[in-house]
């Protein structure tokens, strides 16, 4: 986990309060989900396996041990999964140094957190180097600290990552928004306590108690985060 910003404190949410708001950040501030199925789908040409769409489902969204060991599997690639994780990350580096689109929303919803100076962190299952290439886009000032896939002993779906996130800006997660994009992703918030806002990229994810699905992060501002937490008391 690093800390990009001066330590926040212990903040009180005085039991009916946003605390704090954890992203996501590949297909939810950063359109880059197809990234990296591109890539798998490159490097496992080079291996002479074609990769089944269908699998897409199966590794978005989650960590890089998971989704490069399922491929290993399904394809019978004569591989390692620690050299496959190599290649991977060097041809994602590759695709994101040559362009990096924000989702739509992302950069006004930064802003606005960053003006308000409500406590942000970012939450993702990519490796620390990729997650430090993209925060140089992104802007780093806009978050007290990241966590990345690389720094837990369990990432997404286990709560670890957002668990951590909270406890490095000292809130509780019960108060914490997490705005994320897959399954995998909105199980690991909701293991964590917290309340969920679902921006589906790749698969659908349907509403539930404590998730509100929207169909795009331009609908998500500071009043509609504050709203959620209204509803809870």
């Amino acid at each position: 986990m690093t800390s990009t910003v001066p330590a926040l404190g212990t903040r009180t949410a005085e039991g009916s309060s946003l605390q704090a708001v954890l992203l996501d950040m590949d297909g939810t501030l950063v359109d880059t989900e197809g990234f990296w199925w591109d890539v798998e789908v490159e490097v496992f040409a080079s291996l002479g396996h074609t990769l089944d769409d269908s699998w897409r489902h199966v590794v978005v969204g989650g960590p890089m041990t998971r989704s490069a060991g399922f491929l290993i599997e399904a394809t019978g690639a004569d591989i390692g999964l620690d050299e496959l994780t190599v290649l991977l990350n060097d041809g994602f580096e590759d695709r994101i140094d040559r362009a990096l689109p924000l989702m739509p929303g992302a950069a006004q919803l930064l802003a606005e957190l960053s003006e308000f100076e409500i406590p942000t962190a970012l939450v993702s299952a990519s490796h620390r180097r990729i997650i430090d290439r993209v925060l140089t886009t992104l802007g780093p000032h806009h978050f007290a600290l990241s966590v990345a896939g690389d720094e837990v002993p369990r990432t997404k779906p286990h709560p670890d990552p957002y668990l951590a996130a909270a406890g490095g800006l000292g809130v509780d997660p019960l108060w914490c928004a997490v705005v994320e994009d897959t399954v995998t992703g909105v199980t690991a918030a909701e293991a964590a306590g917290c309340h969920v806002v679902a921006v589906p990229s790749v698969g659908p994810i349907t509403p539930a108690v404590r998730r509100t699905v929207v169909p795009s992060l331009e609908v998500v501002d500071l009043t509609f985060l504050r709203g959620l937490m209204t509803e809870m008391r």
